[in-house]
């Protein structure tokens, strides 16, 4: 199956992307990835199913062990850690944030918003589809 991708190009200056074709990604509302990292598999796992069974993303990617390698109270260290990918909405991303931080066992957890310029049409419809709207006044 060939993949449709989405024709992008800047707005009015500062106003961020928009699709030309599909009308699917807007300024308020499209398809963003969350990053972040975990101690183990395990706790990535958890927080992930929580992440897709209460809508606020539509899929996590758990990646396999990665070697972070960082400062941290006046230390070098360099740990395992596992890598995700958290498909969402953009107007759900300070809902996700705040979700993974709470669950999360590290004091400053890694989540970084990492926007989508493009890509499958199908994919980016089934990201919305499959999140909740963050649209006052609705349950879920």
């Amino acid at each position: 199956m060939a993949l449709d991708v989405i024709s992008m190009e800047t707005g009015a200056a500062g106003s961020g992307w928009r699709c030309i074709r599909a009308g699917v990604m807007s300024k308020d509302d499209n398809p963003v990835l969350v990053y972040s990292t975990f101690p183990d598999r395990d706790t990535a796992m958890s927080i992930a199913g929580e992440l897709v069974d209460g809508k606020l993303a539509a899929c996590v990617n758990v990646l396999g062990e990665i070697t972070s390698i960082y400062n941290w109270q006046g230390r070098r260290h360099a740990d395992p850690e596992v890598a995700a990918l958290i498909k969402t909405r953009s107007s759900l991303v300070a809902t996700v944030v705040d979700f993974v931080s709470a669950r999360h066992p590290y004091d400053n957890p890694a989540l970084v918003v990492l926007p989508l310029v493009g890509g499958s049409e199908i994919f980016l419809n089934w990201i919305l589809a499959e999140t909740a709207s963050a649209q006052p006044g609705r349950d879920g």
